[in-house]
C-alpha cells in the first residue's frame, strides 16, 4: 500500500478522494437480494436450454397448425425450400457467374488435391459434384464454395499413409480413405443433431492460425516433388526430410524442363493474384489463371512432347461419373477402427474451416448462420460423398472468397460448379492426359500462400502472448513433426490456456476514483486512492474447485503484500477486507468453504470480512449453505462504495 494510494496519515475520516471532496453515501442502505429459493428442475432446465438450445430453435414452432410446423420443419433441415420461394433471375445470373468463375478455379485445384491426398485424380473431381449438389440443398451459407481443400487433403492422405501404403495396397488404401469420409460425415452430422457445435471452438483462433500455416508450408514442400521433377521422394513431410530428399536428389532428380514450366506458371499465378487484389474488378484474373494455366501447358507438353524428356505428366483420367462406392466402406474389421479415428479428426479439421469461413462471409454481407444446420449439412454431404467415390470435402476459403467476389447470392452457384464439374467428368477428362505434374504443384504453392497469415501472427504476438505460444507451438509441430502432432499440440494448448484461465482467474486492489464513488484497478487507474485500514479485492471470475484454492491464497498474499507495505509507512492496519463480488457468476461447495476458511483466518487476525455486490446465484448459494449467516447480513453490501462506508465510522471509533 503506496503512500500515493492513502490520505495523509492519520486521517480516518469518512473514505475521501486523497485531499478533495468526501465521498457522498446514501442516506439509506440498501440491502442485497435474495432470489427465491431455486427450484433444481427449472435451474436444470434453463442450464440444458443455455447450453444446447441457446438460439431457440423452435420460437418459429410455436402456436402454428400442424401444416405449418411441418413446413416449417422442411425449410429448417432443407433451406432450400426457404431461399427457393423468392429465387429470381436476377440472382440467377450473379450465381451462374460466379459457379463458372468457382468452376474454373476448382478443376485444376481439385486434380492438385487429389494427388496431395495419395489418391487418383479423378477422386477430386468426384468431390467436387456430390458434395456440393447435397450442400446447396442442405447449408445455410450462400457464399461457402464446397469442395476438397488442401489442408484436409494434405491431412487425410498422412493419415491414411501412416496405416496403408498407397503405392503396395491401393485398393485397400482407397477403401479406408471412402471409410474415413463416412465417419468424418457421421461426426460432423453428429455435433450438429445433438446440437455440441460448440466443441470446435475449443481449438482457438491462434492454434487455427498456427496450424494453417504450418500446414501451407508443409503443402507448399510437399509440391516440390511434382514442381522439380523428382521421381523418389521422401514419404515423411517434416521440413527436415523434405529438404533433405530435395536437395539430395539436385544432381541427379532435377529436371530442367519441369522447373522451366513449373516456374512460369507460378510467376503468372502470383501476378495474377497480385492483379486481383489491387482491383477487385478483376476478381476474374486469379480465379481463371489457373485453368489457363493447365490448358497453356497442356498444350504446350503436348506439341514439345516434353514428357519424353522426363517432364511428369497426369497421364490417364478416368472419363465418368461417380461410381457407387457404397460397398467399398468397411463396416468391420481392423481397418473400420482406423477409418474411425482418421474421420473424426479430419471431420472436425474440416468442419473448423468450414465453419469459420461460413460465418466470415456471412457477416460481411449481415446474415445469419446456424452453425448446428451447417454442421448437419457438412456431414450429411460427406456421408453421401463417402457412398460415390469422394473424399472429405468442406467450405475452401480461396474458391469461397471468388464466389463471393464474383456475386453470388445463393447456393446456386455450388450447383452451377457442379453441373461444370459434370460436363467436365463426362467429356472433358481425356484433355488433361497432358497436363504436367509441375502446373498442379504451382497452382497448390498459389492456394496456399494465403494460408500464411503473418500480419494475424503479428497481431496475435502484440495481443496475447500466450496466444502467440499457441500459435508457435502449433505451427513448429506441424512443420517439424507432422500435421497431426501440430494438430494435438494446438489442441492441447487451447484447452492448456482454458486450464489456466480457469484454475488462475485474475485477482485486483481496488482503489476510489477521486470524485466519485466508484472503485476501480489501482494498475489500471493510477489516480485511484485507497482507503487507511481497508483492503479491497476483486476476484474476475466464478469460484469452483478448481480455482477456490488459489482464490484464497491470492487474496491472503494480496493482504500479507499490504500489510507489510502499512508497517512501512506507518498507516492504520488492515481492519476491513472487502471482497467485490459482482465479476464473481457463480460458486460452488468448494468456492464457499474457501470463504469460510478465509473468514476464520482472518477472524484470527482480527479482520472483518466483507462481500460488496454477489450475484443472485452467489448470494443464493451463500444463505443456503449459511455462510451468509456465519458472516453476518450487515457484512454483504450492495457496493463497494457502501461497505467502505459503513467501515470508515468504525475506524474513526477505534482511534
Amino acid at each position: 500500500m503506496s503512500s500515493r494510494a492513502h490520505p495523509v496519515d492519520g486521517d480516518l475520516s469518512p473514505a475521501t478522494d486523497g485531499g478533495n471532496l468526501p465521498i457522498k453515501s446514501s442516506p439509506t442502505r440498501h440491502k442485497v437480494g435474495i432470489p427465491p429459493k431455486p427450484n433444481m428442475f427449472k435451474d436444470f432446465m434453463y442450464t440444458f436450454k443455455e447450453t444446447f438450445f441457446h438460439d431457440d430453435p423452435l420460437r418459429d414452432f410455436k402456436d402454428q397448425p400442424r401444416s405449418k410446423q411441418f413446413m416449417l420443419g422442411l425449410r429448417s433441415v432443407f433451406p432450400v425450400f426457404d431461399w427457393g420461394r423468392d429465387y429470381n433471375l436476377k440472382k440467377f445470373r450473379g450465381d451462374l457467374i460466379s459457379g463458372l468463375t468457382i468452376a474454373s478455379l476448382c478443376i485444376p485445384q481439385d486434380i492438385g488435391y487429389a494427388k496431395l491426398a495419395n489418391l487418383d485424380p479423378k477422386y477430386g473431381l468426384y468431390s467436387s459434384f456430390v458434395p456440393p449438389l447435397v450442400y446447396a440443398c442442405m447449408g445455410s451459407s450462400r457464399d461457402i464454395a464446397i469442395g476438397p481443400v488442401a489442408v484436409v487433403s494434405l491431412l487425410i492422405g498422412t493419415l491414411l499413409r501412416a496405416e496403408i501404403d498407397p503405392n503396395t495396397s491401393p485398393d485397400e488404401y482407397l477403401r479406408l480413405a471412402f471409410t474415413a469420409t463416412f465417419f468424418a460425415g457421421i461426426t460432423e452430422a453428429a455435433l450438429g443433431f445433438f446440437r455440441l457445435g460448440f466443441l470446435i471452438d475449443f481449438l482457438s483462433h491462434a492454434a487455427v492460425v498456427g496450424f494453417m500455416g504450418g500446414a501451407a508450408i508443409t503443402i507448399a514442400l510437399q509440391q516440390l516433388k511434382g514442381f522439380l521433377g523428382i521421381k523418389k521422394f521422401t514419404k515423411k513431410t517434416d521440413i527436415i526430410a523434405v529438404l533433405d530428399s530435395v536437395f539430395s536428389s539436385a544432381h541427379h532428380g532435377w529436371n530442367w524442363q519441369t522447373i522451366l514450366i513449373g516456374a512460369s506458371f507460378l510467376t503468372f499465378l502470383l501476378t495474377s493474384k497480385f492483379i486481383g487484389k489491387k482491383s477487385k474488378k478483376l476478381f476474374w484474373v486469379p480465379a481463371t489463371a489457373p485453368l489457363i494455366s493447365v490448358i497453356i501447358s497442356t498444350f504446350f507438353v503436348y506439341i514439345t512432347r516434353a514428357d519424353k524428356q522426363g517432364v511428369q505428366i497426369v497421364k490417364h483420367l478416368d472419363q465418368g461419373i461417380n461410381p457407387s462406392s457404397f460397398h467399398l466402406i468397411y463396416f468391420s474389421g481392423d481397418n473400420l477402427a482406423k477409418g474411425i479415428r482418421i474421420g473424426v479428426v479430419c471431420g472436425m479439421v474440416a468442419l473448423t474451416e468450414a465453419v469459420a469461413i461460413g460465418r466470415t462471409f456471412a457477416a460481411m454481407k449481415d446474415y445469419q448462420i446456424d452453425g448446428n444446420k451447417e454442421m448437419v449439412a457438412l456431414g450429411m454431404m460427406n456421408v453421401v460423398g463417402s457412398m460415390s467415390s469422394c473424399y472429405v470435402a468442406t467450405g475452401s476459403f480461396s474458391r469461397s472468397a471468388v464466389n463471393f467476389m464474383a456475386g453470388c447470392q445463393t447456393a446456386v452457384s455450388n450447383i452451377i460448379m457442379s453441373i461444370v464439374v459434370l460436363l467436365t467428368l463426362l467429356f472433358l477428362t481425356p484433355l488433361f492426359k497432358y497436363t504436367p505434374n509441375a502446373i498442379l504443384a504451382a497452382i497448390i504453392i498459389n492456394a496456399v500462400i494465403p494460408l500464411i497469415d503473418i500480419q494475424a501472427a503479428i497481431l496475435i504476438f502484440k495481443v496475447d502472448k500466450l496466444d502467440f505460444v499457441a500459435c508457435m507451438g502449433a505451427f513448429f509441430g506441424v512443420i517439424f513433426v507432422s500435421v497431426e502432432i501440430g494438430l494435438l499440440i494446438a489442441v492441447s494448448i487451447s484447452f492448456a490456456k482454458i486450464l489456466l484461465q480457469v484454475t488462475r482467474p485474475r485477482t485486483a486492489v481496488l482503489g476510489n476514483i477521486p470524485r466519485t464513488s466508484v472503485y476501480r484497478n489501482i494498475q489500471q487507474y493510477p489516480e485511484a486512492t485507497m482507503v487507511p485500514g481497508v483492503l479491497t479485492i476483486r476476484v474476475d471470475s466464478a469460484i469452483y474447485f478448481s480455482n477456490s484454492n488459489y482464490v484464497r491464497e491470492r487474496i491472503q498474499r494480496w493482504l500479507h503484500e499490504e500489510e507489510e507495505k502499512v508497517k512501512a509507512t506507518s498507516l492504520p492496519r488492515i481492519q476491513f477486507l472487502i471482497i467485490e463480488m459482482s465479476p464473481v457468476t457463480d460458486i460452488d461447495t468448494s468456492g464457499i468453504h474457501a470463504l469460510e476458511d478465509l473468514y476464520k483466518s482472518l477472524q484470527k487476525r482480527d479482520i472483518q470480512l466483507i462481500l460488496a455486490n454477489p450475484g443472485p446465484l452467489v448470494i443464493g448459494k451463500l444463505h443456503l449453505s449459511h455462510f451468509a449467516d456465519m458472516l453476518g447480513e450487515d457484512n454483504i453490501y450492495l457496493t463497494v462504495a457502501d461497505a467502505v462506508d459503513a467501515c470508515c465510522p468504525k475506524l474513526s471509533d477505534e482511534v
